[in-house]
């Protein structure tokens, strides 16, 4: 159980970190967060959850959604700023709780990682197909679906898609950085102008009955009434994931006291006004119900009330805009395995930087294992999965506040920023954290407990003999 418990020095992932080239400010964190938050969700789950589960009051289920993300975020804020390592809440927890804790933590979000990756470039292909049908360009069925989904033998756009960001990925951050940039602010604006254009086309009778009298749909759904707002919240919240993907580049940011802060608050906040302005302006265009089973209801909203040139302009920027969720969710998991490498937990190789300082082992191993999934498994029933991961992840990092107060001005620099309100904020934060978990349905639940026991596996035959720990004193 000492194994389990051993906790690794901050100064030692301060030193095994310095090779990492801080190059990244602000702005460049405010793209990338704004850049995996904003992605292809809100060009989709909008409609969808307004249709299964909440009517009008889906604005509701992103608001409660992003209080829930915001609570989280002020915990990772906190965490950013008194110890920027690369691999986030794995490096966090493996400091305050113990190795065996900060992996459960670091394989939770590697689930996220490896499943967002292949979700979104399956996304993006289906996006990229449907923008290039119309000029006659289609590939043929194997082509176009992963294995066993309607004649596909693999999704060769998809796996374009992933090697085309890989390559980006392996030339350096800053290069990396200066293309999510450019590409976030196309997308916010595409967002910007579907807010504006389809504000001029609301029907006030589409907000009445604001919240819909509760009951069970024939498919056993939750629809309407608190309730439904409660379902839509655990469908929704995959969208705000995303500000992990800041966390773990912290150990690229400049001053990161006060670029990490900044970065994940502020694209949090970004993110929050964009998503609640779109469904409330989605359901007002038009009813609901007319967005079941709508795989983009922004384009079709946006063509069935007459702006047609619009609505291809905005999914062409969609397109566009989804490679910077890869970027950052690719960037992000990259160095998640590189510091599973840096410590032993994983074969060392992955731990490993080229003669630019870049964890190109790590990175080739996310695209190995993304273009696998993404381009032959039909994964849409792991979705869920993805939240799941990330919501155990959060459930730690709350309660690690506590844990890294009595130590800060210690062994642990004292932060810039702290979470207010202390001790009840994080406990808050947990509890939310908590009930959006509960509210995953029943599958999601056990794919997450299936990877769990995987991981522990792992750790108890591979991790735990192999770890750098072993070498030194336990504490």
């Amino acid at each position: 159980m000492h194994n389990f418990l051993r906790r690794e020095d901050p100064a030692v992932y301060q030193d095994k970190d310095s090779h990492l080239a801080r190059v990244l400010g602000v702005k460049d964190f405010l793209a990338l967060g704004v850049g995996t938050i904003v992605s292809t969700s809100i060009f989709t789950l909008p409609g969808v959850v307004a249709a299964q589960h909440a009517g009008p009051a889906v604005a509701l289920s992103f608001l409660a959604a992003a209080i829930v993300a915001g609570l989280v975020a002020f915990a990772y804020a906190e965490m950013a700023a008194a110890m920027p390592f690369a691999g986030s809440a794995y490096s966090w927890i493996n400091v305050v709780f113990g190795e065996g804790f900060g992996w459960i933590a670091g394989w939770a979000l590697l689930a996220e990682y490896f499943i967002a990756v292949a979700f979104v470039a399956s996304g993006l292909s289906a996006n990229f197909r449907g923008l290039v049908q119309p000029l006659g360009f289609n590939l043929p069925k194997a082509l176009s679906n992963p294995l066993g989904t309607d004649g596909g033998v693999i999704d060769i756009t998809a796996v374009v898609i992933i090697l085309l960001v890989a390559f980006l990925l392996m030339r350096g951050v800053s290069t990396a950085a200066r293309v999510q940039n450019i590409l976030v602010v196309l997308k916010v604006l595409a967002v910007l102008v579907f807010i504006v254009v389809g504000a001029t086309a609301l029907h006030a009778e589409n907000y009445v009955p604001f919240i819909p009298a509760h009951h069970v749909g024939a498919d056993g759904n939750q629809f309407g009434g608190w309730q439904g707002i409660y379902a839509g919240v655990s469908m929704i919240f995959l969208s705000y994931i995303g500000f992990d993907s800041i966390a773990a580049n912290s150990a690229e940011a400049k001053n990161p006291q006060k670029t990490m802060p900044r970065g994940i608050l502020g694209s949090l906040a970004i993110a929050v006004v964009l998503f609640v302005a779109v469904a409330l302006v989605l359901v007002g265009m038009f009813h609901y119900s007319d967005y079941a089973n709508n795989a983009e209801p922004v384009g079709w909203a946006l063509r069935k009330s007459g702006h047609g040139l619009v609505a291809s302009v905005v999914q062409g920027v969609a397109v566009i805009g989804m490679f910077t969720a890869l970027i950052g969710m690719m960037l992000a998991g990259s160095r998640l395995v590189y510091s599973f490498g840096r410590d032993g937990m994983l074969p060392k190789w992955l731990g490993q930087l080229n003669q630019k300082n870049l964890p190109n082992h790590a990175l080739a191993l996310i695209t190995i294992v993304a273009v696998i999934i993404g381009s032959l498994f039909p994964f849409a029933f792991l979705s869920q999965l993805i939240s799941a991961g990330t919501l155990i992840a959060f459930m730690f990092v709350s309660l690690g506040i506590y844990k890294l107060r009595s130590r800060e001005g210690k062994d642990i620099p004292e932060p810039s920023f702290k979470m207010p309100w202390y001790p009840v904020l994080p406990f808050i934060a947990f509890l939310g954290a908590l009930a959006v978990f509960w509210g995953l349905d029943i599958d999601a639940k056990i794919y997450a407990l299936g990877w769990f026991i995987v991981g522990l596996l792992v750790y108890l035959f591979y991790g735990m003999h192999h770890s750098y720990l072993n070498k030194k004193e336990p504490k």
